[in-house]
């Protein structure tokens, strides 16, 4: 049970464009952001910088999915695995590396370039953070500067994320849920304490 419950779309009209683009790519709006429109700033904030580090650059965007989904296991966020389950599915991941992404270290349907991303996810995602110059200096072996900062902007914001939606238990959209349970279900996925 969410400790604040999310307000409708029509709260903060000047979403409404916003909103229909997230129904329109992921099949709901997402609560958080339905709870964060309690302050519009915050909410707008938000949602401009989720849409600068996630869908602008030249990190491909089913890497940012996927190092988003590392980061969001490795701190425990179910309600942000859920969200990045059905993201990187909408950006092309298959379902069997996203149930392989924990995996990343020996699957092979993850290359190089993608195990140095996943590995800095989930190192820094830990806490204490562990990330460390060692990652980095592979991460130089398949990044440039540019990308390697959408890399780390990708976990900082869910290290934003994470914690948002464990603080507030925000409630789990039936569609995140539905794709969760499809994807990384076999691994014993749950909701938790963000399940309706």
């Amino acid at each position: 049970m969410p400790h604040l419950d999310p307000l409708p779309w029509e709260a903060n009209p000047q979403f409404r464009e916003r909103f229909e683009h997230y129904q329109n790519t992921r099949g709901f709006v997402p609560n958080s952001i339905l709870t964060m429109q309690r302050r519009p700033a915050i909410a707008q904030a938000f949602m401009d910088l989720n849409k600068a580090v996630l869908y602008e650059g030249s990190v491909a965007e089913e890497l940012k999915m996927l190092v988003s989904l590392v980061t969001s296991q490795a701190s425990g966020c179910r309600y942000c695995q859920a969200h990045m389950t059905n993201l990187a599915s909408i950006y092309k991941a298959s379902d069997e590396k996203i149930r392989a992404v924990w995996d990343f270290e020996t699957s092979a349907l993850f290359s190089p370039a993608e195990r140095a991303a996943l590995r800095l996810a989930y190192h820094a995602a830990l806490v204490p953070n562990e990330a460390s110059a060692a990652d980095f200096d592979e991460l130089k072996r398949h990044f440039d500067e540019g990308q390697i900062v959408e890399i780390v902007a990708t976990i900082a914001l869910f290290g934003y994320l994470n914690r948002w939606n464990d603080t507030m238990a925000t409630t789990l959209e039936s569609r995140a849920v539905e794709v969760a349970s499809r994807a990384i279900g076999a691994v014993g996925w749950q909701a938790g304490k963000h399940g309706a």
